[in-house]
């Protein structure tokens, strides 16, 4: 059964609401995957909460229906802000594709048909915008991450 925001298991009732819906957009893939309900809940919840403390909140940070999506010109003068402001970038899978986009943003910078060139690519950015890069696997969980030298 798919979950949204709305309708939710009650295990994931405490949760904050951008834990939640992360939790609920995780556990609907592993659904998909073929994960059992009880198995894909537990999964999701802990990814969830993982991804919650390496992407906190803003204090300033406006519903996601304000946000609007940077273009690959824009994206150097975003990363050009202070380094506490410097915000990393991510390999996700992208349709049958690997993309390296911006946190917060869905329009990916660039995408590849091969992970490995995703990420040779984002190493690129880490050195020249001094940035992370978040590397997620095709279930979208963490994997690892690249820090600037």
């Amino acid at each position: 059964m798919p979950w949204n925001k709305h309708d939710y298991p009650p295990s994931m009732k405490n949760l904050e609401p951008r834990v939640r819906e992360k939790a609920v957009d995780i556990a609907n893939a592993l659904l998909r995957d073929g994960y059992e309900e009880g198995r894909s809940i537990a999964i999701a919840t802990s990814q969830a909460e993982e991804w919650n403390d390496n992407h906190p909140a803003k204090q300033d940070e406006k519903p996601k229906k304000h946000e609007k999506q940077h273009s690959s010109e824009n994206v150097h003068d975003h990363h050009s802000a202070s380094s506490d402001e410097k915000e990393p970038i991510h390999v996700v899978p992208y349709e049958d594709r690997w993309a390296i986009k911006e946190e917060g943003h869905n329009q990916p910078i660039s995408t590849f048909k091969h992970k490995n060139e995703a990420i040779d690519e984002a190493q690129s950015f880490v050195e020249r915008q001094q940035i992370s890069a978040i590397i997620h696997d095709r279930d979208g969980r963490i994997h690892s991450t690249l820090k600037p030298s």
